[in-house]
């Protein structure tokens, strides 16, 4: 992939159409952020910004997202991340750029138009649960449809199926303060996906989670993924978090996007020596997918074998157990190719 692929992020997965897209997006603070963004794009430079006092959080920051893709935004603290996500849904107003939904730029749109697309096509979930404490957990999540004026029964139908969807059966008359943490970021996640929405935007969600908690509502993330595919912007702070839920990451820093990739990319080629100490501690046994090891084979026989989108690390008792080459078979269980053990082990190895 080129260098401006790896900033850009041109390539999505799976070969989805592109749902969402940036392009030269800024967020200046400072007196005279305005005037800045209304400079010739050569000119919007880092000298350019300490000349006028001013904080570029997010500077041009131009990428695509596939529809049906996680795509998860990390950084150090003050990279930009928030402010970023915050950008895409207009809850901060950026100072320059375009911000596409489906090829249209939100940007342009008057605060009607974009109270409509929060509603109906956006859901939210941020760290602070923010739920109405004088509502059950059933008037929480049916919320957003009462506002959008659907009829009651109708909204706490909906409400009840999300409440089950999220293990919260039998607490739907219990109101925020007598619920655990992990129970009220359930309802929060919850309550985001009422009006099913296309988009899904989550701002660090489980960071002040006790780590079980954490790993369970990770896999509620998945779950839910895999059922009620919708495209998914996802903050985080946590490498593991992201490795464990992205298709693809961006890694930001100072404001800037240094690298797009997904977790295998990020850690056997990183772009920068920034993004090489971010990755380090990674086990390559993690990211690295039998697919990239294996030597294909045409027309193999082979109906038991491994998965070629399985990672190593995935596989690791087989390797073990094995006492040669492994038959790798695609998703309708044909073999595409063949994994050598020795070189398999030795990217297992890597990582201990």
């Amino acid at each position: 992939m080129s260098d401006t692929a790896l900033l850009s992020g041109k390539k999505t997965t799976r070969g989805a159409p592109v749902a969402l897209e940036t392009k030269g997006v800024w967020k200046v603070f400072g007196p005279a952020a305005k005037a800045f963004g209304q400079l010739p794009a050569s000119r919007r430079t880092s000298d350019a910004l300490a000349a006028g006092g001013l904080v570029g959080a997010v500077q041009d920051a131009t990428f695509q997202v596939a529809r049906g893709e996680v795509f998860v935004i990390m950084g150090l603290s003050g990279s930009g991340r928030s402010t970023l996500l915050r950008c895409l849904t207009r809850l901060i107003e950026p100072t320059e750029g375009e911000i596409r939904y489906d090829g249209d730029n939100i940007l342009t749109l008057g605060d009607q138009a974009l109270v409509e697309l929060r509603r109906r096509r956006m859901g939210m979930v941020f760290q602070h649960f923010a739920l109405l404490p004088n509502r059950t957990v059933l008037g929480n999540v049916a919320f957003p449809l009462e506002v959008q004026g659907t009829p009651r029964e109708k909204a706490e139908a909906r409400a009840l199926e999300l409440i089950e969807t999220v293990g919260l059966k039998g607490r739907e008359t219990r109101f925020p303060a007598q619920l655990s943490g992990g129970q009220q970021q359930r309802v929060g996640i919850a309550r985001s996906l009422t009006t099913n929405p296309e988009f899904w935007f989550l701002d660090e969600p489980f960071s002040a989670l006790d780590p079980l908690i954490r790993a369970d509502l990770q896999a509620e993330v998945l779950r839910l993924q895999q059922t009620q595919t919708r495209t998914v912007v996802f903050v985080s702070h946590d490498l593991d978090e992201a490795i464990r839920l992205a298709d693809r990451l961006a890694i930001m820093e100072g404001g800037r996007i240094v690298q797009i990739g997904n977790p295998e990319e990020l850690v056997t080629r990183p772009a920068t020596d920034y993004v090489r100490r971010f990755v380090a501690k990674v086990s390559p046994a993690r990211v690295i997918r039998v697919s990239s090891l294996m030597a294909p084979v045409e027309g193999g026989s082979a109906t038991a074998g491994v998965k070629a989108d399985a990672t190593i690390a995935e596989i690791a008792r087989q390797l073990v157990a094995a006492t040669g080459a492994l038959p790798v078979l695609n998703v309708a269980g044909r073999q595409v190719g063949s994994l050598d053990r020795q070189q398999a082990l030795a990217t297992l190895a890597a990582g201990a």
